[in-house]
């Protein structure tokens, strides 16, 4: 993937991983249209930048989706990349019954709304060249988080969607896969702040740097969550999800769930 001279759409732009990957991009000479519900989050993000822009975006309607793809290449024809990085992450308790309309929701936004996003804009990135699709996953892809289920069966579904994605595109748009650790951002409540999760710059400053490889790798893999990608073929898999359900129990207990 070609990293400047692009016009590339991200969802998600207003806040944490979207926001910082937006503005990188932005700083190496791309058109960047960020896109979220709040649009004044998104404004904020674009300040003083120009060539930076900001659209509302609700994947959970599968008509507003469609609507905003046909008027974002109205606007944008030269529109080349997609980085899918919208989602939501909620705590869930598994072991009573439970209102599931987090579970649905996550799954909507994480798993629905890129995939009607892809669908409504495939036709256009098939005809484009240096054309690229970016789905953002999670390091949960490969090791869940019990206390987040949803959210992790949503990225594992994603990581599997991409593969194929991949596989059908081969030799017209580039697909590319990007699985954060954990990162201090406002994804969960206290997470901005909370120790031993990786700063939000050095994360994106290395995630630049992977994107600036060539040829561009099909995972975009920063340090910290490679234990997590490889554990099942090292054999540590059980392990690091036993320390992970250990901290979901600790979250219950601050969240008084």
């Amino acid at each position: 993937m070609k990293t400047t001279g692009n016009t590339i759409l991200i969802t998600g732009g207003g806040s944490g991983i979207g926001e910082a990957l937006a503005q990188r991009f932005h700083d190496q000479g791309n058109i960047v249209i960020v896109a979220g519900r709040r649009l004044d989050a998104l404004e904020a993000a674009c300040a003083g930048r120009e060539n930076m822009h900001a659209r509302v975006l609700d994947v959970e309607s599968a008509e507003g989706v469609a609507t905003f793809a046909e008027e974002l290449l109205a606007d944008f024809p030269a529109l080349n990349v997609l980085i899918n990085n919208a989602g939501i992450m909620r705590y869930e308790r598994l072991d009573r019954p439970r209102d599931l309309s987090d579970a649905e929701a996550t799954l909507v936004t994480n798993v629905l709304g890129p995939i009607r996003l892809i669908d409504a804009l495939i036709g256009h990135f098939v005809g484009r060249q240096d054309a690229a699709i970016v789905n953002v996953t999670s390091g949960l892809a490969f090791v869940p988080l019990s206390g987040t289920p949803t959210y992790s069966a949503t990225k594992a579904a994603m990581h599997s969607y991409t593969q194929s994605l991949r596989e059908m595109l081969a030799g017209r748009v580039e697909v590319i896969e990007l699985a954060p650790p954990a990162v201090q951002t406002d994804l969960t409540p206290g997470q901005s702040t909370r120790e031993g999760y990786q700063p939000l710059g050095e994360f994106a400053n290395e995630v630049m740097a992977l994107f600036g490889q060539d040829p561009t790798p099909s995972e975009i893999l920063v340090e910290r969550v490679q234990p997590l990608r490889f554990s099942e073929a090292q054999g540590s898999q059980g392990a690091i999800m036993g320390n992970l359900t250990g901290l979901s129990l600790k979250m219950f207990d601050q969240l008084g769930m």
